[in-house]
């Protein structure tokens, strides 16, 4: 009974008279109470599983995302079916920001999509205790995983976040996860195994080719072949923003309706060729892996690897955005060994040295008291760590019971005045009315915005800085104040002083190490999978631990026209004939006291690193002379130099 009345309900709200496989499965255990994880691959329909509940439980249903501005396509999805969904991003203004705030907490929000940084906003923080929350939704989930290909440590705290604000309902959704991150997953959610719901991965419409071609001819190849499928809706995979930037241009001299896409444009060009490729005005875009996310587009007819993808689970992804609608679709890789460090350097150049580790350290030792407010972009140049294996030192500290995070509030609030200061002051009487006055006698006027001194209102009056970010966004909120925040800072409990610095900085450095040494094992063993001697679709599907395909799908190329062998054509310079005291001068004299061989070896790789953003290292002549060589045998070269 319960089935009959979820696909009327169904075909009452999105229009869809049944169930995708898996859908009813997931949505029904929703609505009997229980938490669920739902791995379907790209394109299988995980946004329903989501979306009805949404409708039919009593309160909020709460979406995080790692890629939040990507979830264009499914917020017009869903305003164009009448549902009250937002978004909260930096792109809103104060006004709007705040009128989804207030939809929020009275219930008339439905579905509201938020990042993983939104839990540690102290604002945010303040209204999300007031908003009632049905269900929880982790969208990416295996980014909880160390063990998947897109570890992300924020969604560590998760688990903490649930709990904390009374959450009692998740959903998982992922497209991407082997058994060791399904168990994980299970593992940090309390999550019943038997409420997994798997749809398998294989899919009959995909033809998958690897086509092993040398680096030069690349190019020629790929025009003839898009040129057999003119006007097809096409993505074009590569891992460098410039690479997608020159194949885009040279198809577009040669008659086809290319641009590229990639994290490097401004928001709105970003946006504009999704709308024109959604659209049908765009017929082919050359992009890197941040396109496509959230992109419901039924009718793309192939998808081209120009270069190697990151991981499996990348390319899985890729590859399930084509042939949605059950057509038949081609997806083609095009591979060699030429380029296989490019890959590998990304994970180098998140590697912390093991003196900013121990710099760090040290200045942890340093701290006195429980409480440390870090400024992370700050820290990340100090330092020389990236953001990323920065936030990541941080969860392997709060693992070793060293430091744990807490929330993250702002150094500087300034607002601008829509009624005048005694005016404001008027509406309250008593105590209020005297602690708003001190508020405002504390608010630095400079020409048109106030900036509030946080820190000189709580020296003059007994209040908290919870009661005075309040009161602010109760002014907002009443329209008297223009509100902004700015200069985030992230606050930690220190929970442990008394540690070994030199053992712990060690232990650190060598977490580090085994994660560069996975991560690096992961893009060989993606390699090997590439060439091996079998089918390519059943072999894929069983990697994700879907053993359905009994026997060879018949129609991939390996199937077609047997296996493949990558080969590296290119013929190198040898580094020892290369005058390294020449190409380092100017360097050395730029880096300073930040010089180090590491360092270096990144530099003429062209793997840039926060100090090298600093300095300006791109404009420093020879950053990337030696790009086209391995990393470690650049390393390998200048140590060998250091010690002759």
């Amino acid at each position: 009974m319960i089935e009959k009345q979820l696909e009327n309900q169904l075909e009452k709200h999105f229009g869809f008279n049944s169930f995708r496989q898996g859908q009813e499965d997931v949505i029904s255990k929703i609505m009997n109470q229980q938490s669920v994880a739902a791995i379907f691959p790209t394109g299988a329909g995980k946004s329903i599983c989501y979306q009805l509940p949404a409708l039919l439980l009593p309160h909020l249903t709460l979406v995080v995302s790692p890629l939040l501005s990507l979830m264009k396509n499914q917020l017009d999805f869903l305003w164009e079916h009448n549902i009250s969904a937002a978004r909260l991003d930096s792109s809103l203004t104060a006004e709007k920001y705040n009128q989804i705030l207030e939809k929020a907490k009275c219930g008339t929000l439905k579905i509201l999509m938020i990042s993983i940084e939104r839990f540690k906003n102290e604002r945010f923080r303040f209204h999300l205790q007031k908003m009632k929350i049905s269900l929880l939704v982790i969208d990416e989930a295996h980014c909880i995983s160390e063990w998947g290909h897109n570890f992300r440590p924020e969604y560590l705290k998760l688990p903490v976040y649930q709990k904390e604000f009374g959450i009692n309902q998740i959903l998982l959704l992922t497209a991407t996860a082997t058994k060791e991150v399904v168990d994980d997953m299970c593992c940090q959610f309390n999550l019943l195994r038997e409420n997994v719901v798997s749809t398998g991965f294989y899919r009959d419409n995909l033809f998958i080719k690897i086509t092993s071609i040398s680096e030069s001819k690349k190019r020629e190849y790929l025009l003839s072949r898009i040129k057999e499928t003119y006007k097809s809706p096409t993505i074009i995979y590569t891992t460098l923003q410039k690479t997608a930037e020159d194949i885009a241009g040279y198809l577009s001299l040669n008659g086809i309706n290319a641009s590229f896409y990639h994290a490097g444009m401004g928001n709105d060009d970003r946006e504009e060729t999704q709308n024109r490729f959604m659209g049908g005005s765009l017929d082919c875009v050359v992009a890197t892996i941040a396109f496509g996310m959230g992109i419901d587009k039924n009718d793309i007819r192939n998808i081209f690897h120009y270069d190697l993808p990151k991981s499996l689970e990348g390319y899985s992804q890729e590859i399930g955005r084509s042939g949605r609608d059950g057509k038949k679709s081609l997806c083609e890789l095009l591979g060699n060994r030429e380029n296989i460090h490019i890959l590998e350097n990304f994970v180098y150049g998140d590697t912390p040295e093991p003196r900013a580790i121990w710099k760090f350290f040290c200045k942890l030792s340093e701290f006195k008291g429980d409480i440390w407010e870090i400024k992370p972009w700050a820290l990340s140049y100090e330092l020389d760590i990236k953001m990323l294996p920065l936030k990541t030192l941080f969860v392997y500290l709060d693992i070793e019971k060293i430091m744990s995070p807490q929330y993250t509030l702002f150094e500087m609030y300034a607002f601008k005045y829509n009624l005048s200061k005694s005016d404001i002051i008027n509406q309250f009487s008593g105590e209020r009315k005297k602690f708003v006055s001190v508020l405002f006698n504390h608010s630095n006027l400079k020409k048109v915005w106030a900036h509030v001194d946080i820190k000189g209102i709580l020296k003059n009056y007994k209040t908290d800085r919870k009661r005075i970010i309040t009161a602010l966004d109760y002014f907002e909120g009443k329209g008297w104040i223009e509100l902004k925040a700015k200069q985030i800072t992230e606050v930690y409990k220190v929970t442990d002083q008394d540690f070994d610095i030199v053992k712990m900085a060690e232990k650190i450095y060598n977490l580090f190490k085994s994660k560069e040494k996975k991560e690096i094992r992961r893009i060989h063993d993606m390699v090997e999978f590439f060439e091996k001697e079998s089918c390519i679709s059943k072999n894929l599907a069983e990697y994700f631990g879907d053993n359905t395909c009994k026997k060879s799908c018949g129609h991939c190329s390996f199937c077609k026209q047997g296996s493949v062998v990558f080969h590296k054509n290119q013929k190198l310079q040898p580094l020892s004939s290369l005058n390294l005291e020449h190409l380092t001068q100017n360097f050395i004299k730029a880096a300073g006291k930040n010089f180090s061989e590491t360092g270096l070896a990144k530099f003429f790789c062209g793997i840039s690193t926060p100090v090298f953003m600093k300095i300006k290292a791109k404009t420093i002549s020879h950053f990337g002379a030696l790009e086209k060589y391995p990393f470690l045998e650049v390393k390998k070269w200048i140590d060998s130099k250091k010690n002759e």
